[in-house]
């Protein structure tokens, strides 16, 4: 479980840490309470796993998230893997099918990136709030290896699969099928997707993926192909369990007297915000932080809103500069009566604001996916 740094371990990440954190005033990244300061615990816990680690706001200590603490979930169980004799095939509608070793991959131009990734049932309950973190991951580009082998024109859809495999019953007849997700050519051949085999500077574990993965920045964690060792470039829309059957959302719409359904495949991460945690001074100032995040969108503010009081403007901190990753906000909340506060946050960035939860693209939703609702969280002083 998510567990607060102490202040040797912080000092321990380095200069390049400490660079990464200054200037930003947030709470985060530091020792998680001054002196004197005091925690203000939520009225409703958040939830916990046994079976594996989640993101503890209240812990919260650093921006890049430890991997011992990084939310991780398998579809069809955990394969065994290993680093010796893994391959990568690609094929397909290409000109030049080519099968590249681990060790050939590794012999690519090297890239690293940071990027958020979040299950997309995350924040669907008190529960489930902490299946995401923000990582460093290394690798090689995907689109010049797909150049390289050349994407034929009637080429539309690459589709990724991963070594993890289970039966699915179509029809009345019962297959055994490998995990599989795909991205159009459009966005495979974007210039931050990467073939990644470290993360956060070490080798990409099993439970995370390793030795190969998907790193998809702005899309939900399914997009993250794990264990992968297959590509193949089609020529029409791939359909399967996970993106025709299983992770779509149902919302309906209301026209008039009826009621419109839509059914759409789980994709790019959608805009939220959460208040991660609430800490007291001595002199009986509260400091509000959060986070916020989205599919790269520029973010543009993020609001708090205390009981029934209007939105005030919340200062952002460490983040802002990285396109696809969580953003830090924080307020200063002086002269709180005692009692008990109702604590809401709402993001913005280009294309509008974070939904309430009582918007109708929340109201009319009946899955568990995308549940990127304005959520409330609740103290008593």
């Amino acid at each position: 479980m998510s567990s607060p740094l102490s202040r040797r371990d912080f000092v321990g990440r380095g200069a390049a840490a400490a660079a990464a954190l200054a200037g930003t005033g947030s709470l985060f990244g530091l020792p998680p309470l001054a002196d004197g300061e005091t925690l203000v615990p939520f009225l409703t816990p958040q939830g916990i796993s046994a079976e594996r680690p989640m993101v503890q706001w209240d812990q919260l200590t650093s921006w890049i998230t430890p991997t011992k603490e990084f939310f991780f979930v398998g579809h069809y169980g955990y394969p065994e893997t290993k680093a010796e004799g893994w391959t990568l095939d690609v094929g397909g509608f290409v000109h030049k099918p080519r099968t590249f070793t681990l060790d050939e991959l590794k012999k690519r131009p090297r890239r690293e990136y940071t990027a958020t990734l979040e299950c997309s049932g995350n924040g669907v309950s008190a529960g489930f709030l902490g299946g995401i973190g923000n990582a460093k991951w290394g690798g090689t580009l995907l689109a010049p290896l797909l150049k390289e082998c050349g994407v034929k024109p009637e080429g539309i859809e690459v589709v990724f699969f991963g070594k993890d495999s289970g039966t699915e019953k179509l029809r009345g007849a019962e297959y055994v099928q490998n995990f599989g997700r795909s991205l159009s050519l459009a966005d495979a051949m974007k210039d931050n997707i990467l073939l990644a085999w470290e993360m956060n500077g070490e080798t990409l574990d099993n439970k995370h993926g390793g030795p190969l993965r998907l790193i998809v920045p702005g899309w939900y964690g399914v997009a993250w192909t794990k264990w992968m060792d297959r590509i193949e470039v089609h020529d029409r829309r791939f359909e399967s369990r996970f993106m025709g059957r299983d992770y779509v959302t149902i919302r309906g719409e209301k026209r008039g007297d009826q009621t419109i359904w839509r059914e759409l495949s789980v994709g790019k991460m959608n805009l939220k915000s959460i208040v991660a945690r609430v800490t007291k001074r001595q002199d009986g100032t509260l400091t509000v932080t959060g986070a916020a995040w989205n599919d790269g969108t520029p973010l543009k503010s993020v609001e708090l809103k205390i009981d029934d009081g209007p939105w005030v403007a919340t200062r952002l901190g460490e983040g802002m500069k990285a396109d696809h990753c969580w953003k830090f906000f924080t307020y200063e909340w002086k002269n709180a009566a005692p009692g008990e506060h109702t604590l809401v946050s709402r993001a913005t960035d280009a294309k509008g604001a974070q939904p309430a939860a009582d918007d109708q693209l929340i109201a009319m939703k009946k899955t568990y996916w995308e549940a990127n609702q304005q959520y409330a969280r609740k103290i008593k002083l």
